[in-house]
């Protein structure tokens, strides 16, 4: 509970501090909202020129950019500022985060509040409703339920991804460099079905890349469309609890090699 206390309090302390800054404070907000454009031109261009994509519905396909979004949304919110290890490793930031009482991942994720992930969510909200109001689905306790919980595992998920990239940064700073080329791969690939690309490409964001589990899994289950994803029915089901587990993964990762860190000179 001291724990909680304190993260509540150094988060309102950053909030204030954000909004010292108006005009900042909603410029980064908006550069939250326009970096996601992209996607609502992707969204837009579906649902006005396409009946659908890959066998799939153009209502069912929406379901995919709405819930990589909105699990990516809440994965900048609450998560995001791994991102950014790599930054700090190469200035020597993380050897004084080391001398200090609180853990390093809580004192990298306490660092700022990311103000476009206000912009970020908003956009992301905006798509899921239009998503959940053109399904033709039922909508029961059952579908809702599994919903949240497939975007609480894609936000996991992405930050297991980019926790293990901050990992290899505590031995190889230059290994920041990949967390950009993640983030162009999420973004480029993680709103369509896979199974519109050609099937190595399809693999590797599945088994090298897990991509395919924040969001093209949950929406084919949820969808219907599980049995024709590439995979057993119950692995694609399982992707909230696969999120889950690959960052309670990365965070052993990430404390093991947090234990081996020599300093940004070796």
């Amino acid at each position: 509970m001291n724990a909680l206390r304190i993260i509540w309090r150094v988060t309102r302390l950053n909030f204030r501090a954000q909004l010292e800054y108006r005009s900042e404070f909603l410029m980064m907000i908006a550069i939250g909202a326009i970096w996601q454009v992209s996607v609502i031109v992707f969204a837009t261009v579906l649902l006005s020129r396409f009946t659908g994509m890959g066998g799939w519905d153009s209502s069912d396909v929406l379901l995919i950019p709405a819930t990589r979004m909105l699990a990516h949304a809440l994965f900048v919110l609450f998560l995001g500022r791994m991102h950014g290890v790599g930054r700090h490793i190469q200035e020597g930031r993380i050897d004084t985060y080391l001398v200090r009482p609180m853990p390093v991942h809580r004192q990298v994720q306490l660092e700022f509040f990311p103000t476009n992930a206000i912009g970020d969510m908003t956009v992301a909200v905006g798509l899921m409703v239009g998503a959940l109001s053109r399904s033709q689905l039922d909508w029961t306790a059952g579908r809702i339920t599994y919903l949240i919980a497939c975007l609480i595992g894609g936000m996991l998920l992405e930050a297991a991804m980019f926790t293990v990239v901050a990992s290899a940064s505590l031995r190889f700073p230059a290994a920041d460099y990949w967390s950009r080329w993640l983030e162009e791969l999420l973004g480029t690939f993680g709103s369509y079905p896979l199974n519109v690309l050609p099937r190595a490409v399809g693999g590797f964001l599945t088994f090298g890349l897990p991509l395919a589990f924040v969001a093209y899994f949950p929406a084919a289950v949820l969808t219907g469309h599980g049995d024709s994803t590439g995979v057993p029915y119950w692995l694609a089901a399982a992707s909230p609890l696969l999120g889950a587990l690959a960052y309670l993964g990365a965070r052993l990762l990430w404390r093991w090699s947090l234990g081996h860190y020599t300093g940004v000179n070796g």
